[in-house]
């Protein structure tokens, strides 16, 4: 149960209230904000590595599978929600947020009702650059007040983000209703 990638993934969890109280801080010093982005790097370079140790070194375990999802989209939302706490995403742009919500809410379910009968949802490659653009666009808005541009750049890679969310979010529900309906049909 506790391999690497395990451990990588709860770690991650971790990382959260320590980010927090440097998110907290940024408001008044700009090291906070710096800190707080090598946190959040951090975490997100276990979410890329939780799962490739996991694969590369044959350490897949239904623990893993579980903890994975769930502790990203724990991190995310956390992160998500320290933004809008203290006004880096605000007004018309928490829209973007609510919509990269939904989906996660959306293709959770999706898994969670497919996976007891055995039918694996797989990452398409689109959502793999709908996570990489959302990662870059929070990490950007966590340090935005002290970069030239920085809330520019962060809501951008936002709206890619969840321009990116609504495209993956309707080929996996498409996908996932097809499937339904195969097996309603199969009944």
């Amino acid at each position: 149960m506790w391999t690497l990638p395990n451990i990588l993934s709860v770690m991650r969890i971790g990382l959260l209230p320590f980010m927090i109280v440097l998110f907290m801080l940024s408001t008044d010093w700009e090291w906070a904000a710096w800190a707080c982005l090598v946190l959040y790097v951090i975490g997100a370079l276990t979410d890329f590595l939780d799962g490739w140790i996991a694969r590369r070194f044959n350490m897949v375990s239904e623990f893993g599978a579980f903890i994975d999802p769930l502790t990203d989209k724990i991190f995310v939302v956390t992160v998500m929600l320290m933004l809008v706490a203290i006004d880096r995403i605000e007004n018309y742009w928490v829209l973007a947020v609510v919509i990269i919500l939904v989906r996660e809410f959306i293709v959770s379910g999706i898994r969670e009702y497919l996976g007891p009968k055995g039918i694996k949802v797989p990452v398409t490659n689109l959502a793999k650059w709908k996570t990489t653009s959302q990662m870059a666009a929070l990490g950007v808005l966590i340090i935005a007040p002290y970069i030239a541009f920085g809330f520019w750049i962060g809501h951008g890679l936002l709206i890619i983000a969840s321009t990116l969310t609504v495209v993956t979010g309707w080929v996996y529900f498409k996908k996932g209703m097809e499937t339904v309906k195969a097996l309603s049909a199969s009944e």
